[in-house]
């Protein structure tokens, strides 16, 4: 019976970047375990899973879109680094930021000024932008 929307579904899959780079694999670790048409994954990597059998496997290329959204040069800020307390955070550290509305927003640090005044941080997320190439194995519908 293939899967369908609603049924929770184990998935290895292994995902590449353009270049051929991985970015992330469930190699060596328990399989992934989700609800398909519960949002908990993007939506490309949920479309591809609908309608495999256990077994089966797909392979899908998404554009950002369909992944983790286009990147956005707005998303670059500079934060003053007394922003983050005690010390600076090194470049390519991820830290928190709390918005004026007090919401908690994650960020890349990117860079620090030269006079150590300020940080570049990037609230894209880490692939945006990117188009992304998954090999998807359907283990198992867990349930329904």
């Amino acid at each position: 019976m293939p899967a369908a929307s609603g049924d929770t579904v184990a998935v290895h899959y292994k995902g590449t970047l353009e270049d051929g780079t991985v970015f992330d694999s469930s190699e060596g670790r328990s399989p992934l375990t989700f609800t398909l048409g519960a949002g908990e994954v993007i939506s490309g990597f949920e479309e591809a899973v609908i309608g495999l059998e256990p077994g089966a496997t797909a392979t899908v290329t998404l554009a950002p879109e369909d992944a983790y959204g286009p990147y956005y040069d707005e998303a670059v800020e500079e934060v003053a680094l007394e922003a983050f307390g005690e010390g600076a955070p090194p470049v390519g550290a991820m830290v928190s930021v709390i918005a004026e509305d007090g919401t908690e927003l994650a960020a890349i640090v990117t860079a620090i000024s030269d006079d150590l005044m300020t940080a570049t941080v990037d609230f894209n997320h880490p692939l945006a932008g990117r188009t992304l190439t998954f090999e998807i194995e359907l283990v198992e519908i867990v349930g329904k």
